[in-house]
């Protein structure tokens, strides 16, 4: 917020480097100005503040640093359009979640004739991408089958009319689906299947997104144990909790290491899942991975802040796991070196003591070895 000690012109000036550092998306910078004064909400001469910014271009911690800070959430931009509208017309599906979750006003008409999902769908493509924000619009609950007043046409009409088939099903699947009678069942049935349309049409009538099975599996830990990714990005928009644990000590996050799944990882990470939590076991994700030989996966983790020298109960570390559970081929072998390039200690042992190239030795996996003995000096 403005600080009332700082003169008009020193506030100009700050509210000009944050929509500076809005426009490039330097959160650190942004929130850096915050913490000096700059108002969120202040616009230049196109109607433009670094919250309007966020959303029209998809930022989402810049969305989130906005909204922490005051932003007008139903503030409008010089074509009368929510940031809603904006988000919607670009396909940005979180930033769409964030701000429905954030209360904006969900069904304005802008000054050309059309609300938020009439952009997704006329403005938009037949992407997985606009998929979802179609998806997340009707999780949140906006009309579906308005006539654009300008266009003169549905949401639907606008799907035919711009032959994209793959939202016309999702629109008529969402506009013509009964109620559920039981939403927090129907939710988690439509997330184990893979039908994100079911979520969507489940969380539209009211479901609790954090119902639970007699497993005590949340519908995104149901999405991300059988890898339904477009299940997993309307629940992550809509606030799906990625730590919510089971019976078995397994969240969301955690299951991605078993898995191996990049795009299911990508798809929590906006989420800011708790990347300390320990599965039964104690260890976290990248432990099981190195030991299936996702590589892929390892290569992606190591690069967030997850600890990858974490010590599980049976005392191995990912690099352990991956010499004492793996096979020595190519993938173990890559694995070991993607951890050593990510700062991984060789060095650490069993609860006997013996490190990796100890075991890899014991276990003729001569190629582990010569990589370990190069990764130890």
């Amino acid at each position: 917020m403005p600080d009332p000690s700082v003169d008009a012109q020193e506030q100009a000036t700050l509210d000009q480097q944050l929509r500076d550092a809005a426009w490039a998306n330097d959160v650190e910078l942004a929130r850096r100005l915050v913490e000096a004064g700059a108002d969120v909400n202040a616009k230049d001469e196109t109607e433009q503040s670094a919250y309007l910014i966020a959303a029209s271009e998809g930022y989402l911690d810049l969305l989130r640093l906005t909204l922490a800070n005051g932003a007008l959430v139903d503030d409008k931009d010089s074509w009368n359009g929510t940031g809603l509208i904006r988000a919607a017309e670009r396909g940005h599906g979180l930033v769409v979640g964030e701000l429905l979750r954030a209360g904006i006003d969900r069904d304005h008409v802008n000054r050309i004739g059309y609300q938020a999902i009439h952009e997704a769908v006329w403005l938009g493509n037949d992407t997985p991408t606009y998929a979802t924000t179609v998806r997340v619009l009707a999780a949140g609950g906006v009309e579906m089958d308005l006539a654009s007043p300008s266009a003169g046409l549905t949401p639907v009409e606008m799907a035919v009319e711009r032959g994209f088939a793959g939202l016309e099903w999702i629109l008529r699947t969402v506009t013509t689906a009964d109620r559920p009678a039981d939403p927090d069942a129907s939710l988690l049935r439509a997330a184990e299947a893979g039908d994100a349309d079911g979520v969507a049409v489940a969380l539209r009538a009211g479901a609790d997104i954090e119902a639970r099975d007699d497993r005590d599996r949340t519908a995104l830990l149901l999405s991300a144990t059988f890898d339904h990714v477009p299940v997993a990005e309307v629940l992550v928009a809509m606030g799906a909790d990625p730590d919510a644990l089971d019976d078995r000590h397994d969240t969301p996050w955690l299951v991605t290491g078993v898995t191996g799944s990049v795009a299911m990882l990508e798809a929590l990470l906006p989420a800011n899942p708790d990347l300390t939590i320990r599965n039964r076991f104690g260890g976290l994700s990248p432990i099981p991975a190195s030991e299936r030989g996702h590589v892929e996966y390892v290569r992606r983790v190591v690069k967030t802040n997850v600890d990858i020298n974490h010590v599980n109960n049976l005392g191995w570390t990912a690099m352990l796991e991956a010499v004492i559970l793996g096979d020595g081929g190519p993938r173990h072998q890559e694995i070991v070196q993607i951890l050593l390039d990510a700062g991984a200690d060789p060095t650490i042992g069993d609860r006997d003591g013996v490190t990796p190239l100890q075991h890899a030795e014991a276990l003729g996996h001569h190629r582990l070895a010569a990589i370990l003995r190069g990764g130890s000096r």
